[in-house]
């Protein structure tokens, strides 16, 4: 299954600030071992912070029903920004969304972020809880407080701004500073001396009661639990609780009671006091529990059965069976075996290097790499030289006076080779349109970044994570970065067909589609270049005539088209000029075809130039040269076979893919006839119509894995 964590990372993805302010975050640390728990269970896992921009992150992450994949859900860790009600945010958007997850709905949380509502929803279900009184000001009247009290912000957890007074004096200053600090009603409850205790509640129908757990208090009956305690000096927590065990199970019974009144679902902790007459109090209820390793639920839930991981897992099976009336689908007997352990650390491993190889990608986009660019294509093949290197990589460098150099690297002595990767550095941008590195939420943008460089940092991504299994040296691989590909290979298509030769299988970095194709066949291509002027002399109609008879034969060219055949034949690149007062015409056009097979191929050159020399186009001097670019990467028995191993691969990892032929030819299409060949490696993307290129952000890590996965079956 697909998995979204949503946690907030960055308070500032806000249009304004403004209201309340949110004050409780996660540790980063916590939400990578709740990620690492999913992973173990064999779920793909992303994690995204949950600001203004959280739809259009995870629109293009999550599984779409009408593809008939399976449903994805989110893990949701989001305390919210600001306002009002800041645990209902994230909730309300999936609940707009269509996507289920993990926690409470909107109005359990408000009901329960709410400490006023919830003592007044505790008492009308006769819950035991102390008395209360709310003050907006200061100046209010405050004759029937009954002292001590503890003063706290209506809507807030973690016990931030909690302060303990005696007397009405101490009881203004701390409701004026609730008012300045939170921006909200002060709550003002009767202060119960005596222990502090906490029931963990996890489940739906049945729901379970984790053992009664005691926050240590040092015997003094006065203590509190303050912020700093579970910051910065987490108190002793007992569990289970030294109470009798009729105490724990009254305990146990209010808190569950308390968790069905407020309709919270999945998942919560019930704060309580116990005075000095074994007299118990419901304090309030906290709707998103915290997962801190220090935190009073995860040491609950321990003692109640559960490490770290079951806990995280279970949560999540619970609202799988709410949202789905069935148990979260367990991993299978492969899954539990060595190879998805191994791949949920090199998963771990990935992510923590994520922000380094963005890096190296954006370093990469920012090279303008122009294929007559010489020392732009020579300056990327030096930072993809310095990233294989150091896994233990060797360069053999394929020079080219004409333009930037190709690079051939390999991690074993040898010829032969388990894998050939093939990819390239240039592109056909000049400078003055060069796109830069331009970071979105869910998307990457610049030149290239789909095309080629995105998947060499898959690669080198792949190769880290194996480096790190320590399985890389176990398999032979080369990698052919060519600096030719805009011109069709003249340099490189016989090093393309050698090394592919000496290799078991070949496969491409291009980018792949937005419904995150595999590439198994791609058209060849060929390239006519012609133009027509009048000649001078002509009478002023002829430039009508000539027009027309131009018209005539690219309307004949595209005809030329044959679906059945698997042919496209399509003048592109048009331009004409032509003067009325003066008789003049100059007409120009390139016309690109593509073809499935060799065989569909034959005949049709010499028809493209029939065509565009036709009779009728008397009067008009003719210039036209081209022929074949590159020829087609064909589907054998072998890459059908090994697209299928992906697809069962992808499917373990909860990666959607799909088969493609591509319409546009590839250098893979130089490969020896009788070898695998796929394409289509690179990151999901796509190339605009303006000429940019784009790709999804979390495509990068998980066609990595899948890409990591495959390698280790070759491995085998």
């Amino acid at each position: 299954m697909k998995i979204a964590i949503i946690y907030n990372k960055d308070l500032s993805g806000v249009i304004n600030t403004f209201g309340m302010q949110n004050k409780e975050t996660y540790d980063p640390q916590t939400v990578q071992r709740v990620a690492t728990a999913l992973e173990n269970a064999g779920h793909n896992v992303s994690v995204f912070d949950g600001n203004m921009h959280i739809i259009e992150r995870i629109q293009d992450f999550m599984p779409r029903v009408i593809h008939q994949e399976k449903m994805g859900m989110v893990f949701n860790m989001a305390y919210g920004i600001q306002g009002e009600s800041r645990y209902t945010h994230i909730p309300s958007m999936l609940e707009m969304l269509g996507i289920p997850y993990v926690g409470s709905s909107p109005s359990g949380h408000a009901l329960a972020l709410d400490k006023v509502i919830t003592k007044v929803i505790m008492q009308k279900h006769d819950l035991p809880t102390p008395d209360f009184w709310v003050f907006s000001s200061e100046q209010e009247d405050m004759s029937t407080v009954k002292f001590p009290v503890i003063v706290k912000p209506k809507m807030e957890s973690v016990s931030f701004g909690l302060r303990v007074v005696h007397n009405v004096d101490d009881l203004r200053d701390a409701v004026a500073f609730i008012i300045e600090e939170f921006k909200q009603q002060a709550l003002v409850e009767q202060f119960i001396r005596g222990r502090e205790f906490a029931v963990g509640v996890l489940g739906n129908n049945p729901v379970e009661t984790f053992p009664v757990l005691e926050i240590d208090l040092g015997n003094d009956p006065d203590a509190i639990q303050t912020v700093g305690d579970k910051k910065e000096k987490p108190r002793r927590k007992v569990c289970p609780a030294d109470i009798s065990e009729e105490l724990a199970r009254q305990m146990q019974e209010l808190s569950l009671k308390a968790f069905k009144s407020l309709q919270l679902r999945d998942f919560a902790r019930v704060d309580i006091r116990l005075d000095e007459n074994n007299q118990i109090y419901l304090l309030e209820i906290n709707s998103m529990a915290s997962l801190g390793a220090s935190g009073s639920y995860v040491r609950a839930a321990k003692e109640a059965g559960y490490d770290f991981d079951a806990l995280v897992q279970r949560m999540l099976d619970v609202a799988v069976v709410r949202y789905f009336s069935e148990q979260a689908q367990a991993p299978t007997e492969q899954q539990k075996r060595g190879n998805n352990n191994m791949l949920v650390r090199m998963r771990s491993f990935m992510r923590s290097r994520s922000e380094q190889n963005e890096k190296l990608l954006q370093r990469l986009v920012d090279l303008n790499t122009y294929v007559r660019n010489k020392e732009g294509v020579d300056k990327a093949g030096l930072l993809v030289n310095r990233a294989l290197k150091s896994l233990g990589f060797d360069q053999e460098v394929l020079h080219n006076v004409e333009i930037g150099n190709s690079l051939f690297f390999s991690n074993h002595p040898g010829k032969e080779m388990d894998v050939l990767f093939l990819g390239y550095l240039d592109n056909d941008v000049r400078s003055g349109n060069h796109e830069y590195f331009r970071p979105r939420e869910q998307k990457l943008y610049g030149t290239g970044i789909w095309e080629n460089k995105g998947g060499i940092v898959v690669l080198i991504q792949a190769l880290q994570a194996l480096r790190f299994a320590r399985k890389l040296s176990r398999l032979k691989i080369g990698v052919l970065l060519t600096s030719d590909n805009t011109l069709h290979n003249p340099f490189t298509r016989n090093n393309i067909a050698e090394l592919s030769g000496r290799a078991k299988v070949v496969i491409g970095l291009s980018g792949a589609g937005l419904s995150g194709s595999i590439i198994t066949s791609r058209s060849g291509g060929a390239v006519y270049r012609w133009s027509a002027s009048l000649k001078k002399d002509q009478d002023t109609f002829m430039l009508g005539t000539a027009m027309n008879n131009i018209s005539k034969a690219l309307s004949k060219l595209s005809a030329l088209s044959n679906d059945e055949k698997g042919v496209l034949v399509l003048p592109t690149r048009l331009n004409i000029k032509s003067d009325i007062n003066h008789p003049w015409l100059h007409a120009e056009t390139t016309v690109s075809v593509r073809y499935s097979e060799e065989q569909s191929f034959s005949g049709l050159g010499s028809m493209i130039h029939k065509i565009l020399h036709d009779k009728k186009l008397k009067g008009l001097t003719l210039n036209f040269d081209g022929g074949k670019t590159r020829p087609p990467m064909l589907r054998n028995e072998k890459s059908g076979e090994l697209y299928q191993l992906i697809r069962r691969k992808a499917r373990e990892l909860d990666i959607y893919v799909e088969e493609e032929q591509r319409w546009s030819s590839g250098s893979v299409g130089f490969a020896q006839r009788d070898v695998t060949v796929l394409d289509g490696f690179g990151p999901v993307g796509k190339a605009s119509e303006e000429g940019g290129n784009f790709i999804l952000r979390h495509s990068l890590s998980e066609k990595s894995i899948l890409l990591a996965a495959v390698l280790l079956d070759f491995e085998k």
